[in-house]
Protein backbone atom coordinates (compact mmCIF):
# COMPACT_ATOMS: atom_id res chain seq x y z
CA UNK A 1 0.00 0.00 0.00
CA UNK A 2 1.47 2.91 -0.87
CA UNK A 3 1.87 5.85 1.22
CA UNK A 4 -0.84 8.33 -0.19
CA UNK A 5 -3.52 5.04 0.44
CA UNK A 6 -1.90 4.71 4.11
CA UNK A 7 -2.60 8.23 3.96
CA UNK A 8 -6.34 7.91 3.20
CA UNK A 9 -7.04 5.14 5.11
CA UNK A 10 -5.47 7.00 8.47
CA UNK A 11 -7.47 10.19 7.64
CA UNK A 12 -10.21 7.54 7.48
CA UNK A 13 -9.69 6.23 11.10
CA UNK A 14 -9.26 9.71 12.39
CA UNK A 15 -12.24 10.83 11.37
CA UNK A 16 -13.66 7.77 13.57
CA UNK A 17 -13.00 9.66 16.82
CA UNK A 18 -14.41 13.13 18.35
CA UNK A 19 -11.29 13.10 20.77
CA UNK A 20 -7.96 13.31 19.51
CA UNK A 21 -4.22 13.17 21.32
CA UNK A 22 -3.11 16.70 21.06
CA UNK A 23 0.52 15.04 20.88
CA UNK A 24 1.33 11.83 19.13
CA UNK A 25 5.01 10.61 20.36
CA UNK A 26 6.70 7.58 18.06
CA UNK A 27 9.90 5.87 19.26
CA UNK A 28 12.44 5.59 16.14
CA UNK A 29 13.66 1.52 16.56
CA UNK A 30 11.54 -1.13 15.33
CA UNK A 31 8.55 1.39 15.59
CA UNK A 32 8.82 4.08 12.90
CA UNK A 33 11.72 1.76 11.07
CA UNK A 34 12.40 -1.66 10.83
CA UNK A 35 16.66 -2.00 12.42
CA UNK A 36 18.31 -0.36 15.10
CA UNK A 37 20.86 3.00 14.23
CA UNK A 38 23.54 1.52 16.28
CA UNK A 39 23.75 -1.41 13.57
CA UNK A 40 23.86 1.31 10.53
CA UNK A 41 26.14 3.62 8.84
CA UNK A 42 25.60 6.99 8.57
CA UNK A 43 25.85 6.45 4.32
CA UNK A 44 23.27 4.30 4.43
CA UNK A 45 19.40 4.79 3.15
CA UNK A 46 16.83 4.07 5.44
CA UNK A 47 13.33 3.20 5.10
CA UNK A 48 10.65 3.49 7.40
CA UNK A 49 8.08 0.45 8.24
CA UNK A 50 5.40 0.57 5.36
CA UNK A 51 2.73 2.39 7.14
CA UNK A 52 4.55 4.91 9.04
CA UNK A 53 4.84 7.89 6.68
CA UNK A 54 0.78 7.98 5.84
CA UNK A 55 -0.13 8.18 9.27
CA UNK A 56 2.20 10.62 9.96
CA UNK A 57 1.07 12.78 6.85
CA UNK A 58 -2.74 12.00 8.01
CA UNK A 59 -1.69 13.63 11.42
CA UNK A 60 0.27 16.40 10.14
CA UNK A 61 -3.13 16.74 8.22
CA UNK A 62 -5.24 16.87 10.68
CA UNK A 63 -2.94 19.39 12.97
CA UNK A 64 -2.10 16.50 15.39
CA UNK A 65 1.71 17.51 16.73
CA UNK A 66 3.90 15.23 16.76
CA UNK A 67 7.35 13.79 18.50
CA UNK A 68 9.93 11.01 18.75
CA UNK A 69 11.24 9.41 22.18
CA UNK A 70 13.91 7.44 21.33
CA UNK A 71 16.42 5.80 23.77
CA UNK A 72 19.07 4.88 20.77
CA UNK A 73 22.74 5.52 21.56
CA UNK A 74 23.77 6.87 18.35
CA UNK A 75 21.48 10.09 18.14
CA UNK A 76 23.98 11.00 15.02
CA UNK A 77 22.81 8.33 13.17
CA UNK A 78 19.34 9.25 13.94
CA UNK A 79 19.25 11.80 12.82
CA UNK A 80 21.32 11.25 9.72
CA UNK A 81 18.54 9.10 8.78
CA UNK A 82 15.36 11.84 9.97
CA UNK A 83 16.90 13.90 7.65
CA UNK A 84 17.08 11.49 4.78
CA UNK A 85 13.56 10.48 5.04
CA UNK A 86 12.94 14.23 5.19
CA UNK A 87 10.76 13.22 8.57
CA UNK A 88 12.32 16.81 10.16
CA UNK A 89 9.36 18.90 9.45
CA UNK A 90 7.04 16.09 11.11
CA UNK A 91 8.29 17.06 14.21
CA UNK A 92 7.59 19.08 17.59
CA UNK A 93 10.55 17.76 19.58
CA UNK A 94 13.28 15.43 18.95
CA UNK A 95 13.93 13.72 22.13
CA UNK A 96 17.07 11.31 21.04
CA UNK A 97 19.40 9.80 23.55
CA UNK A 98 20.73 7.08 25.30
CA UNK A 99 19.15 6.85 28.77
CA UNK A 100 18.60 3.97 31.64
CA UNK A 101 15.22 5.83 32.84
CA UNK A 102 12.65 4.04 30.46
CA UNK A 103 12.05 7.32 28.49
CA UNK A 104 10.68 9.21 31.47
CA UNK A 105 13.58 12.25 31.13
CA UNK A 106 12.61 12.27 27.33
CA UNK A 107 8.76 12.53 28.64
CA UNK A 108 9.73 15.17 30.75
CA UNK A 109 11.91 17.38 28.36
CA UNK A 110 8.64 16.60 25.09
CA UNK A 111 6.07 17.82 27.91
CA UNK A 112 8.41 20.93 28.86
CA UNK A 113 8.98 22.22 25.35
CA UNK A 114 5.64 21.14 23.73
CA UNK A 115 3.42 22.09 27.23
CA UNK A 116 0.74 19.17 26.28
CA UNK A 117 -0.22 17.22 29.22
CA UNK A 118 0.45 13.57 29.70
CA UNK A 119 -2.82 12.80 29.60
CA UNK A 120 -2.86 14.26 26.00
CA UNK A 121 -0.59 12.12 24.49
CA UNK A 122 -0.24 9.06 22.71
CA UNK A 123 3.07 6.66 22.41
CA UNK A 124 4.01 4.42 19.67
CA UNK A 125 6.86 1.75 21.47
CA UNK A 126 7.86 -1.63 20.69
CA UNK A 127 9.90 -2.38 24.14
CA UNK A 128 7.07 -3.34 26.57
CA UNK A 129 9.32 -1.36 29.55
CA UNK A 130 8.71 1.70 28.15
CA UNK A 131 5.29 1.53 27.93
CA UNK A 132 4.70 0.36 30.95
CA UNK A 133 6.97 3.21 32.69
CA UNK A 134 5.54 5.84 30.78
CA UNK A 135 1.51 4.84 31.21
CA UNK A 136 2.30 5.49 34.40
CA UNK A 137 2.91 8.78 34.02
CA UNK A 138 -0.36 9.53 32.16
CA UNK A 139 0.35 9.11 28.64
CA UNK A 140 -1.93 6.79 26.41
CA UNK A 141 0.74 4.17 25.40
CA UNK A 142 0.64 1.20 22.63
CA UNK A 143 2.95 -1.75 22.55
CA UNK A 144 3.70 -2.06 18.16
CA UNK A 145 4.77 -5.77 17.30
CA UNK A 146 5.84 -5.14 14.07
CA UNK A 147 6.12 -1.23 13.59
CA UNK A 148 3.72 1.03 13.75
CA UNK A 149 0.65 0.16 11.04
CA UNK A 150 -2.56 1.06 10.37
CA UNK A 151 -4.17 -1.25 13.24
CA UNK A 152 -1.98 -0.37 16.05
CA UNK A 153 -2.82 3.35 15.15
CA UNK A 154 -6.54 2.53 15.22
CA UNK A 155 -6.53 0.59 18.60
CA UNK A 156 -4.12 3.98 19.85
CA UNK A 157 -6.71 6.54 18.70
CA UNK A 158 -9.43 4.04 20.16
CA UNK A 159 -7.65 3.50 23.41
CA UNK A 160 -6.52 6.94 23.74
CA UNK A 161 -10.62 7.82 23.24
CA UNK A 162 -11.62 5.72 25.94
CA UNK A 163 -9.29 7.21 28.27
CA UNK A 164 -10.10 10.48 27.60
CA UNK A 165 -14.29 9.40 27.68
CA UNK A 166 -13.48 7.87 31.14
CA UNK A 167 -11.26 11.11 32.33
CA UNK A 168 -14.35 13.40 31.62
CA UNK A 169 -16.79 11.41 33.17
CA UNK A 170 -14.42 11.08 36.55
CA UNK A 171 -14.28 14.81 35.88
CA UNK A 172 -17.98 15.29 35.36
CA UNK A 173 -19.03 12.94 38.54
CA UNK A 174 -16.62 14.78 40.60
CA UNK A 175 -18.47 17.42 43.37
CA UNK A 176 -18.61 20.94 41.87
CA UNK A 177 -16.54 23.38 44.68
CA UNK A 178 -18.99 26.11 45.33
Amino acid sequence: MGDERVKAEALQILGLFQVLPRLVVFDLDYTLWPFYCECRSKRESPSLFRHAKGIMCALKEKGVDMAIASRSPTPDIARVFIDKLELQPMFVAQEIFSSWTHKTEHFQKIQRKTGVPYKSMLFFDDEDRNIETISKMGVTCVLVDNGVNLDMFKLGLSNFATTAATADDAAAAAPQDK
